[in-house]
């Protein structure tokens, strides 16, 4: 990091000096976490400036409902250390630190006096991200995170402490330290529970400035938890927009039983298709609600109802679009069969499954502070590339559904195919702006400090992809004539359903039927039969 171009930087603004202290770290961890009890398994520190830090956890935490103004500070410390060993309470919002421990190697041990108390100073952070701006020496002109000899003078740190500058009589950002003794290797710190008076994101830093502590690990655990629950406050609300969608999905497959019951004598193949659709998506929601509900009651999210949620969603996505580009391709409305691309379009789905499943998998199990960039990126990318693939591949294959069916003048399979077009056409629109709203979102919010509002960008795909199917299922709903809409033999069907009366014109049609054939059109179509 460039100091000097730092220190022309410092008269700027406050948002400046973001760059400084602690706030650098969050360009390097994301905010994102998977779990309200973050483990820590000999995890190492990181040499930033002057001191040494290891990002402990950041969450979105609301204020606890029920605080007692009254009591001093003592006296909350107090009552939270006699509470952390009893089962929370609702209303309650707190980060409780247990079994956390720090072992330094043996050469910084035989450094130290076995008779002096003292010998190592390990500090645990917590503040909101708002109060980012106190932890450093940014107030006082300086870089540095950890205090040093010249800025203990003037009386604003103690050397060997993280700087943090405090209004008066504030209590935030917290400091809590651990020392170690003599030569100890190990420094246990002190279980404590830290209540959350004020709504807001967040984070958990463990410092220290000490050199000879060079190589430290930590391990134990912090278990952090909002007034309703262990969900962190950016996941909160999914939990209930899942239970809504849960219901969505068995409206419209109530619905959409009773006209398959009504007219199950003139149901189409391409109509079980939607069926299975509808029930992977109320599959799909249900068990999402589950896995968010168990998360929300235990802190940590339970392996086996996280597996199958991942594997119906990826299931979902990939029939979903294997639907579209099916229809697209008029299946079961220009031609009965897929004829010999059908393999393609099995290999284009499966590859996708393994894509997706693979990505969410990895976003949805353990702790994505863990998930490099790089690691992230790379099973992104297929995804997207895939999706792409579909795009291209549906598109060009309505082009060629909507040429063929203008040529044959079957005006009703005409509209119906440009109505389907024209939804999906908006849905991808819809989908680039959400994309580049995302993008967006991202790079003004680097801090997480919309956390409250982020669930709105997950929340946004799933009601797309309801309303795209809404779509289908309207205008390939069962009904009394499903032949209207469904594929038919070159007799003349299409010129009867456009209102020509059979009486007179049966030659006119058998002679359009054969004027096709001479010139060509359907050929593609009867190929790909006979490959099939």
């Amino acid at each position: 990091m460039d100091h000097n171009r730092i220190r022309r930087r410092k008269s700027s603004s406050i948002d400046a000096d973001l760059k400084l202290g602690l706030c650098f770290l969050v360009l390097f961890f994301d905010s994102v976490v998977e779990s309200s009890i973050h483990e820590y398994n000999n995890e190492p520190f990181t040499p930033q400036l002057n001191s040494f830090f290891f990002h402990g956890g950041s969450e979105g935490l609301y204020a606890s409902k029920f605080l007692d103004d009254r009591t001093t500070p003592d006296d909350q410390q107090q009552q939270q250390q006699q509470e952390q060993q009893k089962p929370p309470i609702n209303g309650k919002s707190f980060v409780r630190f247990e079994s956390v421990t720090f072992r330094r190697t043996k050469e910084a041990t035989e450094k130290q006096n076995s008779m002096q108390q003292k010998t190592g100073l390990i500090e645990a952070i917590l503040f909101e991200v708002k109060d980012r701006d106190r932890i450093g020496g940014s107030f006082v002109g300086s870089d540095a995170l950890c205090c040093t000899p010249e800025l203990a003078k003037n009386g604003n740190c103690k050397v060997g402490e993280v700087i943090i500058h405090r209004q008066e009589n504030g209590e935030w950002p917290k400091r809590i330290q651990t020392f170690f003794e003599g030569q100890e290797e190990e420094a246990k710190m002190t279980p404590l529970s830290v209540e959350v008076d004020s709504t807001g994101m967040y984070y958990l830093y463990f410092m220290y400035c000490d050199p000879q502590l060079k190589g430290t690990v930590i391990n134990g655990r912090t278990v952090w938890r909002n007034p309703e629950g262990y969900l962190p406050g950016k996941m909160g609300p999914l939990m209930t927009f899942y239970g809504f969608m849960s219901l969505a999905y068995l409206v419209l497959g109530l619905l959409w039983f009773l006209q398959f019951v009504r007219f199950w004598k003139d149901i189409l193949q391409l109509h079980y298709y939607i069926t299975i659709v509808i029930a992977l998506g109320m599959c799909e929601m249900a068990f999402w609600y589950f896995e968010y509900a168990n998360f929300n009651s235990t802190g940590a999210r339970p392996m086996g109802i996280t597996m199958w949620a991942v594997t119906f969603s990826a299931v979902k996505k990939t029939v979903s679009r294997l639907l579209l580009l099916v229809v697209s391709m008029g299946f079961g409305v220009v031609k009965p069969t897929l004829g010999g691309i059908t393999s393609k379009v099995l290999l284009l789905g499966l590859v996708y499954f393994l894509a997706s499943e693979a990505l969410e998998l990895v976003e949805n199990l353990g702790n994505i502070n863990d998930f490099s960039g790089k690691a992230k990126l790379f099973l992104v990318l297929p995804v997207a590339l895939l999706d792409a693939c579909f795009i291209l591949w549906i598109f060009s294959s309505l082009s060629k559904t909507l040429e063929k069916l203008q040529m044959r003048r079957s005006m009703a399979k005409l509209e119906l195919y440009r109505k389907f077009t024209n939804s999906l056409a908006v849905s991808v629109l819809l989908s680039v702006a959400w994309i580049g709203y995302e993008l967006y979102f991202n790079a003004t919010d680097p801090l997480s400090e919309l956390w409250r509002s982020a669930w709105i960008i997950p929340a946004f795909w799933s009601v797309l992809a309801y309303l795209l199917l809404l779509v289908i299922c309207i205008l390939w709903a069962p009904s009394q004539n499903p032949t209207r809409y469904a594929y038919s033999e070159e007799t003349g069907d299409d010129l009867e359903e456009e209102g020509i009366s059979l009486t007179g014109s049966v030659d006119i049609a058998v002679k359009t039927e054969r004027k096709e054939h001479v010139f060509g059109i359907g050929g593609e179509d009867l190929e790909e039969d006979k490959r099939e």
